[in-house]
Formats: C-alpha cells, structure tokens, sequence
C-alpha cells in the first residue's frame, strides 16, 4: 500500500475541484507569475486570480505582504477566517505553495492545493472560463505570524555548522554549482555573487514533481530527501533565488513527508548573495 501523506487533506484532486465549484464555503484561487499570460487566457471557473509578484508580495520593501496588504487581498477574495482557501499555479504549482506558505504565515486554518495545478487541469481538457469573478467583500482578520515557517538571514547565519540544521537548495544544479545567477534560460538575475550557502544539500524542487505536474509518492519523495540526508529529525531550511522554489519543497518536507521543523528562507539567494560579511561556497564541476 502507497504512503500516506502527513496531512493529507491538504491536497486535493482537480476531480475534487470540479466537483466544488460551487461551494460557498470554498475560494479557489489561481497564483500566477505573469496573470496576463495564465489566468485571463482561462482559468477554473469561479477562481480569483492573484499576481505572485504583485498581490502575493510587498514589491516595496521585497518581503512578503504586510498584515493590512493580505487582509485587503483575502476579504476582496470574498475570504474570511473561516473560508477553505483552494490554491493552484503555473510552473507545477510552485506559485501556490508560495501563496499557501504566506496564509500559514499568517496561520489561515483551512488552504489546500489542487495537485498539478494550472498544467494538470489543462492536460484534463476541463472547463476554462476567462470571467473575473467578483465575489462578495468578506471581513479578514489576519493572527500573529508563525514564525516558526520562516527563517531570517540571521537565523541562516547562526545555523552554519550546526549538525541539527540542513541547509537545502531547491535551485538548479548551475546555480548551486555558481555559474549561474537563475535558472539556465532565463533572465540571469543582477545577483553579487554566485554560489551556495556554505554546507548546503542540493535536491532541486522540481524533482518532486511528476510529468503531469503532480506530486510524486509519498515513498518517493521519503526516499528522495533522505538519500540526500534529510531526516524528519532535522530542521530543514530551503531556499532558492526568491523563496518560491523553496517554497514546494517546503510544502512537501512538512505536509507530506511530516517534518516538523522546517523554514523558508524566502530572503534567499537574492538577500544571501548580495550581503556584505556572508560566506559563499562555489564550484563549476
């Protein structure tokens, strides 16, 4: 018998889905890079659309939204506390696990994750709709931060050396190895230095995605961390360029695998390798 994920009402089925369009109780939401490019061309119908790079962040002070920004941006959503928040992406959903780490930062009670996202929903031939919703305003009052989800440059920085603590980079093997500042094919970011967080295990997030876009195997993914020698015993901090990345391997460390202690870094490579005083590792092998 396959494993089970750690929580497994966290992720639920495009059959899911389509079954609950139209639920009252339920706000399904796409996260996208570019919402011009994914969303408005056609999207679940019923979803609201949010701008990973605009609703999802605080562009001015580059950190994730403050308290007034995602209270403003769940009650337009039509969100309360009480709500179930479905998310979903492009690019096998890393978005929406970044969307789903910012609620549990602000520990929003009931988010889930369409499996395979945007690329699934789409290879299934399934309704689009390119009508933007407008939902009723709801009242959303955002908790205290769980700080325990996210780790600081400092935080970082202290862990250095510690047996206990395992630094993951969730990026590409050229950017872990520091030829590149991004992912080969993309713009390369204006990033100081290349290279790594000294001691950091490579497992690139992506290899915890299927073809389809889905998650892969609870199995699959235990073996594939602990190969790497990543424990359930361990605090696990990943990161990448921006916090994204790291943020599926993130959601797959803790809800599905069951570890946990583990933190984003969402300062990440962009913070770390433009810092003065901070150590580096590089290789181009």
């Amino acid at each position: 018998m396959a494993e089970a994920n750690a929580e497994p009402g966290v992720i639920v089925t495009t059959d899911w889905v389509a079954e609950h369009l139209d639920d009252p109780t339920i706000v399904i939401a796409e996260v996208d890079a570019d919402l011009d490019a994914d969303y408005a061309q056609g999207h679940v119908p019923g979803a609201v659309g949010w701008g990973l790079h605009t609703d999802m962040e605080d562009s001015v002070r580059r950190d994730i939204p403050g308290v007034a920004q995602i209270e403003e941006l769940l009650g337009r959503s039509g969100i309360g506390n009480d709500t179930t928040v479905v998310l979903y992406g492009d690019g096998n959903n890393r978005s929406a696990t970044w969307a789903f780490w910012v609620l549990k930062y602000y520990r929003h009670g009931d988010a889930r994750l369409m499996d395979g996202g945007r690329t699934r929903w789409l290879a299934e031939s399934r309704p689009l709709s390119t009508e933007t919703p407008e939902p009723t305003t709801a009242t959303y009052r955002a908790q205290a931060p769980d700080r325990s989800v996210r780790a600081t440059r400092q935080h970082v920085l202290d862990s250095l050396g510690r047996p206990d603590i395992k630094l993951l980079d969730t990026r590409t093997a050229e950017e872990y190895a520091g030829t590149h500042t991004s992912a080969p094919g993309t713009p390369q970011s204006d990033i100081y230095r290349k290279g790594r967080i000294p001691g950091a295990i490579h497992v690139p997030w992506d290899d915890g995605a299927a073809e389809d876009g889905s998650f892969r195997p609870v199995d699959e993914l235990r073996k594939l961390y602990e190969d790497r020698g990543l424990t359930s015993e361990d605090e696990v901090v990943p990161y990448c360029r921006l916090g994204v990345r790291a943020s599926y391997s993130w959601f797959v460390l803790k809800y599905l695998l069951g570890y946990s202690r583990v933190r984003n870094y969402d300062g990440s490579w962009t913070e770390w390798g433009n810092s003065t005083g901070l150590p580096i590792e590089t290789y181009a092998g």
